[in-house]
């Protein structure tokens, strides 16, 4: 850093975070204007601070455009799976998953069947977005057809996107997160089943439980019956109609990059539309951009199906870019860092490093709008606390995961919450206290931290941690 700036300081931050949630809250809760219009403010308001500590405009504006590209992939990939889902629906996919599911799921276990279905496709294709634009779609409107509450149903379905999301080699978050902890990509899924497997037990028992609950106090199948009937009569249902899913998944399985695939995959639903559900080819063509119109005559059906398309994400783009640049001119003019230093002060142990790489990534989710930002935070901000207390870089992964990857749908504002939010067609406020399975993760976590198990230390300690721990024993 150069003489003519400094890091802001302690009070500094305080401001741009409190400035920060008080813009948010005032624009969007108590006015009513439009959260990409509230992050746009939080530009100036953090460029305001920048300027005050020595950096011009361009400068501020280069890190505004860093923070921006970063995240530039996750915009396209929302470009892609907004045409997904608007052919997949017009092309008759996810119609005929929602009408199969009707039939041979029973309603007492849909919510596990939601989780295990969306974990699979998740981790088969290593995108929760992806995963949530089809089956997840499909999932709300076969959980809304046995009527179960809506935000129920999207728990069960993000929780299950993020378990892939988390484990799948496919992933882009994955691989990502071992990259920066410099982690095999293997060793890090290892790591990571030893949190991921019993939140993945406990959050399935939960869903049965709760899913046998709401089937005891509201079994009328009348409304099920009656999509089917819909389906059956707007759109053409085969089995032929899921070959486009098969070969998506298929390709993503095969490790194909996930961009060109999913807009593959969209293509073949506008030729499935055109082939099968006689819409002209025109029309099928123009729903890659425009989305998918119909109406069934079940109301909740054409409000879960009239969707899709690249104009129904670009709402999404636009908040997603301007949270990007928030999270950019935060690291440029060193707010993360200031952040980083504090809590590196504070963690002296497991249980307390654990918890800074939580918030770390936490902070880059609310504070920079997307996995990309949080997994940045996260890692880097950590990295080297664990160095320092000879924590193996295996625990540094897994929690740079639990602390990034898994709250990114808890923040109303970031790609992963926007996304579920638009797609699912239930507020992220409203699915948040369904997920499960991402708030386990982060509870066993902090367990395994200040208890000390499953926490791995390099040569060098692993003699100082056995001799402590024998010197408690000798001592009681």
């Amino acid at each position: 850093m150069s003489a003519d700036k400094r890091l802001p300081t302690l009070a500094e931050v305080l401001f741009v975070l409190v400035s920060f949630i008080l813009i948010m809250f005032f624009f969007v809760v108590e006015f009513g204007i439009p959260i990409q219009l509230a992050l746009l403010t939080t530009w100036f308001m953090i460029m305001l601070v920048g300027w005050r500590i020595g950096y011009k405009y361009k400068e501020m504006q280069d890190g505004l455009l860093k923070g921006i590209y970063d995240g530039s992939e996750a915009v396209l990939i929302l470009i892609s799976v907004g045409a997904l889902i608007g052919t997949w629906i017009a092309g008759g996919i996810v119609p005929s998953i929602i009408y199969y599911g009707l039939s041979i799921i029973h309603p007492s276990i849909f919510l596990l069947a939601a989780f295990v279905i969306c974990t699979i496709t998740s981790i088969a294709t290593g995108t929760s977005f992806g995963s949530a634009g089809t089956a997840g779609i499909a999932m709300m409107g076969i959980g809304a057809s046995f009527g179960l509450p809506l935000p129920l149903v999207a728990g069960a379905v993000i929780s299950g996107c993020y378990v892939g999301d988390k484990l799948s080699p496919l992933s882009d978050t994955t691989v990502m997160t071992a990259s920066l902890s410099k982690v095999n990509v293997i060793d890090h899924i290892k790591s990571m089943l030893y949190v991921s497997a019993p939140a993945f037990v406990i959050a399935g028992i939960l869903f049965v439980v709760t899913g046998f609950f709401f089937m005891e106090n509201s079994g009328d199948l009348s409304q099920a019956k009656a999509t089917m009937a819909s389906l059956d009569e707007y759109f053409n249902i085969g089995w032929y109609m899921v070959i486009p899913a098969a070969i998506v998944i298929i390709l993503l399985a095969m490790k194909m990059p996930s961009i060109p695939v999913i807009l593959f995959g969209a293509l073949l639903g506008s030729i499935w539309a055109f082939l099968f559900q006689g819409v002209g080819i025109l029309d099928s063509i123009n729903i890659l951009y425009a989305g998918s119109e119909i109406s069934s005559g079940v109301e909740f059906i054409d409000n879960l199906l009239n969707r899709g398309g690249i104009v129904f994400m670009l709402d999404v783009i636009v908040l997603i870019l301007f949270a990007l640049g928030v999270g950019g001119l935060m690291e440029k003019i060193g707010i993360l860092r200031v952040i980083c230093l504090k809590m590196l002060s504070w963690a002296d142990n497991a249980g307390k490093t654990t918890v800074t790489t939580l918030l770390s990534g936490f902070f880059g989710n609310f504070f920079g709008g997307a996995a990309y930002v949080s997994i940045i935070t996260a890692s880097k901000i950590t990295e080297e606390n664990y160095d320092r207390l000879n924590i193996d870089r295996r625990v540094l992964s897994r929690n740079t995961e639990a602390g990034g990857t898994v709250t990114t749908p808890m923040v109303p504002w970031s790609d992963g919450g926007v996304f579920m939010a638009a797609t699912l067609g239930v507020s992220t406020l409203a699915y948040l206290p369904f997920l499960w399975f991402n708030f386990l993760v982060i509870i066993i976590s902090v367990i395994y931290g200040f208890t000390n198990k499953f926490i791995w230390y390099t040569k060098q300690d692993s003699v100082n941690v056995k001799k402590q721990e024998n010197q408690k024993i000798a001592s009681s």
